[in-house]
Order: C-alpha cells, then sequence, then structure tokens
C-alpha cells in the first residue's frame, strides 16, 4: 500500500464520516438495538475502512458497506464478552442468524432510520429535556459541551441526562420503530420540536469557526419532507416551509472570509428562488388549513421577508401582526424578543428598545447573546455609544461562534472611533 493511496483512503473515510456517520449510526442503532454498541461499532468500521479502502479501493456503496463492517465487529465484540456474561452470547447468536436485508442497508430503506431514531428519542416515556438532548447527541453528533451550551447548563448535568434516558430505552425495552399513526400525533409535537433544533444548529451553529454547519440543515429539510410524507399535517408542512425559506438565504449570510452579512444588506437576487417558492407554496397550503400552529407563523413571517424585493420594502406592519398571532399561540422570551425588534423597524429603535429592556429587566434572556447585540444595535441608532460598547461587551461575552464574535467585535470597535 503506497503512501499516497493510505493518504486518500483516510480523506474518503473523513469525508464519508462528515457526511453519514450520524445516519450509519442510526442503522446500527436499529440493526443492534443498542446506543453504545451501536457507537463502539461505528467507530470500529470506520477504523477498518480507513485500511481496507487504501488496500482494496473504496466499495461500491460504502455506507453499506460500513454498516455492514460495524455490525459485523459488533458480533465480535458480543463473542469477546460473551467469557464473563452469556447473555452477550445468545444475543450475537441471534443477530447471526438474521442477516438484515441488504436493501434497508443503503440509501433507499422505506422507513428513514434517522426519522426512526428521532421518534425512538422522542417517546413519551422519557422526559422532555431528556428527549431533546438525547437527540441532539445521537442525531446531530453534537458534543454533550455544546448541547450543555444550548441549554446553558452544565455538561455533567447534560451527560447524565442522555445516560439515564439510554437506561430508560434498555431497560424499559422501547421499540425503535415509527409508531402506529394513531400514536405519531402524541410524539409529533417534540419531533417537530428537536428537527427544527437540529436545523437551527446547521443554520446557526452554537459554536465553532463556523455560522453554519450545512450537513445538518440538509439533514433537517430532508427529515422534514419525510415528516409532510408520513404524517401531512399542517405545522408539518409550516416546519418544511420555515426552513426551506431561511435555507433560502445561506449563499448571502456570510462573505467569501466567512463574516457575518445582515439581513438588510444581502443581496437578495442571490437568494435560492426554487427554496423560496417551495416554501411559500407550503406555507399557503398550511395557513389554508385554519388548523396551523408555531412553526406555520414563523414561517408565514419568514416568507414575508421572502416575498419583500429590498430590505427597505418589508411590510414590518404585517410581521408585527403576525408577531402578535405567534405571542399568543407561543409565548416565549424569544419571540418576544423578535417581536420587539419588529417594532422597532416598524415604531423607531426607542420603542423596541423599551421592550428588550423590559425583557431583560424581569431576567429573561440574561445570558443569551442574541438580546445583548440587538440592543446594542438600537443603542447605536439612537446614538447611545457607551451604552452601545457595554452592550456589545456583554454580548461578546457570551458568544461562543467566532464569525458572531468577530462581528460583535467590529461593531464595537466602529463605535469606539465613531
Amino acid at each position: 500500500m503506497s503512501d499516497e493511496a493510505a493518504d486518500r483512503a483516510r480523506e474518503t473515510v473523513d469525508a464519508v464520516y462528515r457526511t453519514e456517520s450520524r445516519r450509519i449510526l442510526a442503522t446500527l442503532i436499529r440493526l443492534l438495538g443498542d446506543f453504545d454498541l451501536a457507537e463502539e461499532a461505528l467507530h470500529d468500521a470506520f477504523t477498518a475502512a480507513v485500511v481496507q479502502w487504501a488496500r482494496d479501493g473504496v466499495p461500491t456503496k460504502p455506507r453499506a458497506w460500513l454498516v455492514s463492517t460495524g455490525r459485523f465487529k459488533a458480533i465480535d465484540s458480543m463473542r469477546r464478552r460473551a467469557r464473563f456474561d452469556a447473555s452477550w452470547g445468545e444475543i450475537a447468536e441471534r443477530l447471526e442468524s438474521t442477516p438484515p436485508d441488504p436493501a434497508s442497508l443503503d440509501d433507499e430503506c422505506a422507513f428513514d432510520d434517522r426519522l426512526r431514531l428521532i421518534f425512538l428519542c422522542c417517546h413519551p416515556a422519557l422526559p422532555p429535556d431528556a428527549q431533546v438532548a438525547l437527540t441532539l447527541r445521537e442525531v446531530c453528533g453534537l458534543t454533550t459541551e455544546e448541547i450543555a451550551h444550548a441549554f446553558f447548563t452544565r455538561p455533567p448535568t447534560i451527560a447524565q441526562r442522555i445516560v439515564r434516558a439510554k437506561s430508560k430505552i434498555r431497560d424499559a425495552g422501547i421499540s425503535y420503530q415509527i409508531p402506529p399513526r394513531n400514536e405519531l400525533a402524541e410524539r409529533l409535537d417534540m419531533v417537530l420540536h428537536v428537527v427544527y433544533l437540529v436545523f437551527n444548529e446547521g443554520y446557526h451553529a452554537t459554536s465553532g469557526g463556523s455560522l453554519t454547519r450545512h450537513d445538518l440543515s440538509s439533514e433537517a429539510i430532508r427529515l422534514g419532507r419525510l415528516l409532510v410524507e408520513l404524517l401531512p399535517e399542517p405545522e408539518c408542512a409550516g416546519l418544511l416551509a420555515l426552513m426551506l425559506l431561511h435555507e433560502s438565504r445561506r449563499a448571502t449570510r456570510t462573505t467569501e472570509d466567512g463574516r457575518i452579512v445582515l439581513l438588510d444588506e444581502q443581496d437578495r437576487s442571490r437568494w435560492n428562488s426554487a427554496m423560496i417558492a417551495e416554501g411559500l407554496d407550503l406555507v399557503r397550503r398550511a395557513l389554508q388549513s385554519r388548523r396551523f400552529g408555531p412553526y406555520a407563523l414563523q414561517a408565514a413571517i419568514a416568507a414575508v421577508h421572502a416575498e419583500a424585493p429590498t430590505a427597505a420594502a418589508t411590510d414590518w406592519p404585517q410581521i408585527v401582526g403576525l408577531y402578535d398571532v405567534l405571542s399568543r399561540a407561543a409565548p416565549s422570551p424569544v419571540v418576544e424578543l423578535n417581536q420587539a425588534a419588529a417594532i422597532a423597524m416598524r415604531d423607531g429603535p426607542l420603542a423596541g428598545l423599551e421592550l428588550m429592556d423590559a425583557i431583560l429587566a424581569r431576567g429573561d434572556l440574561k445570558d443569551y447573546p442574541f438580546a445583548h447585540s440587538a440592543r446594542a444595535e438600537l443603542l447605536r441608532q439612537l446614538g447611545r455609544n457607551h451604552e452601545a460598547r457595554v452592550a456589545y461587551t456583554r454580548a461578546l461575552e457570551l458568544a461562543r461562534q467566532e464569525p458572531e464574535r468577530r462581528f460583535l467585535e467590529e461593531r464595537r470597535r466602529d463605535l469606539s472611533v465613531s
């Protein structure tokens, strides 16, 4: 094996790991019925790929190869453990005697394993906070530290939630299946919630050197399409519309060197027109059903932005009206903050600032960097530069993402020289 072949194989393995590892993990969890064993099998399979792909070439279907190899590695592992615990031997024998249908190892599997995994993680037997933490860890591959940051809590707390959730699934024998149709609605709210969390992590990463993670947002949109096929409810369509309308702006949200471009400064001619058209059609259908909820309302707000030919032509009164409805349907401090920003655009910065100050005075969003950066922007517009610098400094203390930190530092520096 030449060094060049080994390097090429490693590059291919790294690329497949980045794009496919969570889907492969989901399939291994289905086949093995155990989170930890599947995680171990995943890493064994990729380790084997580095050697065998360099020697034999990349297989025609890398994903299926990795799933099959991981399954065999897991069976070998169970046989070794059977020397100490006979039950592992029984499980290994059962797995070996019932090989999976080859079609179920490839992309054409009728029911997507990742969607199955989301429904498993969102089982009503698990506490809601554990459902979300487990999904972000297993479906998205976020680290415990990243999840803890998203929830404003400590990593050991998140780690405990995940361990307890896995134990609950194993001990209760919870099935790794899409639930029957009459049980879908019971889990749908949480499933939609976690799919949107996946998208948000891809659209605006909580930490790291990049503003976005395209793999996560595209995966969330794919799952959204599956949900619309599986359960054509207005909120499924609303969520998919919301994700498409946001994603349509991806190419314009940063410069080539990774600097953030705000919505009102983006080149709208570069927004993805196909995604916008699909999103507008979905949100129209959801609203016409008159059974819509928070996702369809958020999609309607995104649609107003998408239909505005320029930033100056944005229909802010309509957006404020939609936020009024949304704040009654799904009240939250973040919705209130966004509504305050919209009111600032309609009525002037002082009106928005007073509302934001009231939110922060209650203690809500005090550790949310966007709250402080939005407030800083309004203070800047009012010429209250010293207060704006203090607010940007607080936002900087909370921000963990490099492009966001650079943006905030530039804004604060601009105030210092003005």
